[in-house]
């Protein structure tokens, strides 16, 4: 039996839910049970009324407004503690068709895929700007080279992941959960990949993207703090050699002005040189350290994969009717 359990992050959706409610789908092909949870992050309207009236099977809340990523990792918890299969992530604006769920989760039926983005058509859509549009492909592009993945439209919250791939799955950002998880996945070696959505009309604008510069700003600095904390060997090792090279390129300039005239009035250069070259080496040092911590933090990542899997099992079979 195949459960697939859609999730849908709620932050003052109370004029939007229910049409995002309507549109899911009740039955797909591969999936004998579909059932619906809502994230209530912090909400001061009525979305939990709208959704109890709706006939959501679960609401999970939360007392206060703690960010998009959270509410997206304690779905994906009670996700896997309700027993899904399949966690559907979807939009409370209707942002994505719903119709196009079967295209999600096809990949993972198949077994060829543990995760699967949606890719939305950017360059048709009319709310984005030319501005808006530039940024999501470019950013696209970034967690791309940083992932090791081919996922078209990083950004697009529309997902589909298996019970596997959500288990293994931590996020640490508390801005925003789509760019963390794909470069943690590509890192990860999960199977991951894309497949074209389309979309609905814009009910409200992004509360995400409050700001182009403050949207670029934070998702560097996410893309950077994901890269050192599962490649910071080669981070460190990258801006290590770039300051090493910098000090030894002075050094040259000294000891060129050394043979030829003694080196009087060049010390600087060679205080300088000696600086860089030692700082490019403190870091290659710090990016050996942060490299073994990370393959620790990698051990504690698959023990605690192993011992949701150990718990699965004794779950199961303490069921009653089930037989050793």
């Amino acid at each position: 039996m195949t459960k697939l359990v859609i999730q849908i992050p709620c932050f003052n959706e109370a004029e939007t839910l229910k049409i995002a409610l309507d549109d899911l789908p009740k039955s797909l092909a591969g999936v004998d049970c579909i059932e619906v949870l809502i994230i209530d992050d912090g909400s001061i309207d009525r979305t939990v009324d709208v959704a109890r009236e709706w006939g959501v099977d679960h609401i999970i809340r939360q007392p206060q407004n703690r960010g998009l990523a959270r509410a997206f990792m304690a779905g994906i918890d009670a996700c896997i503690n309700a027993g899904a299969d399949i966690i559907i992530n979807t939009d409370a604006d209707n942002q994505y068709m719903a119709e196009d769920i079967d295209k999600l989760i096809a990949p993972i039926l198949a077994g060829e895929a543990e995760i699967v983005v949606g890719a939305r058509p950017i360059g048709e859509i009319e709310d984005f700007s030319l501005a808006k549009k530039m940024l999501q492909k470019i950013g696209s592009w970034v967690v791309r080279r940083a992932s090791n993945t081919d996922v078209a439209d990083a950004p697009s919250g529309f997902r589909a992941i298996s019970r596997d791939a959500a288990q293994r799955l931590n996020v640490f950002s508390d801005y925003t959960y789509t760019l963390e998880t794909i470069i943690q996945a590509g890192q990860k070696g999960m199977a991951i990949t894309s497949v074209p959505i389309r979309t609905n009309g814009y009910l409200r604008p992004s509360r995400l993207v409050n700001s182009i510069p403050s949207y670029i700003k934070r998702s560097i600095l996410t893309i950077i703090r994901i890269f050192i904390t599962y490649r910071p060997l080669r981070f460190f090792a990258w801006v290590g050699a770039i300051i090493f090279i910098g000090g030894f390129t002075i050094s040259g300039r000294f000891l060129y002005y050394f043979f030829l005239h003694g080196g009087e009035g060049h010390v600087q250069s060679l205080i300088l040189a000696s600086l860089l070259m030692s700082m490019g080496f403190m870091v290659l040092i710090t990016g050996i350290l942060a490299d073994l911590i990370s393959v620790n933090r990698k051990l504690l990542e698959q023990i605690e994969w192993r011992l949701k899997k150990v718990q699965e099992e004794v779950r199961a079979t303490s069921k009653p009717g089930k037989s050793e």
